[in-house]
């Protein structure tokens, strides 16, 4: 069995699991997914940046063309297939649970669908 993902790691999976981002759109992306419920600090970003790239969960990447100059050269990251491979067992997992709660009725209206 699979030891789960720190939520803060997580979160910076499925934000990367959209496209490459720097480390202000990974923050940027979770505030606003979560709705501000999670909020990554740069000593928590940077360290789990860190570690994620060390597990070789994640990987540095050349910015897209587009990428904003101003402010200095902003280093980008995308999930690897490792890292895919463990945010999908980990939704496996949520998903799991979720189904538990909706057999319970505990979801009211948030588990239509």
């Amino acid at each position: 069995m699979s030891e789960a993902l720190k939520p803060h790691w997580f979160h910076i999976l499925l934000a990367l699991a959209g496209a490459p981002l720097h480390g202000t759109a990974i923050v940027e992306e979770v505030l606003e997914r979560t709705r501000g419920g999670v909020r990554l600090w740069p000593g928590t970003l940077y360290g789990s940046l860190r570690d994620l790239e060390g597990k070789g969960f994640i990987a540095e990447t050349d910015p897209p063309a587009d990428a904003p100059t101003e402010g200095g050269k902003r280093r980008f990251y995308r999930i690897t297939p490792s890292g895919e491979a463990v945010l999908r067992r980990e939704v496996a997992v949520l998903r799991g649970i979720l189904d538990i709660a909706r057999e319970r009725d505990l979801l009211g209206d948030a588990g239509a669908g």
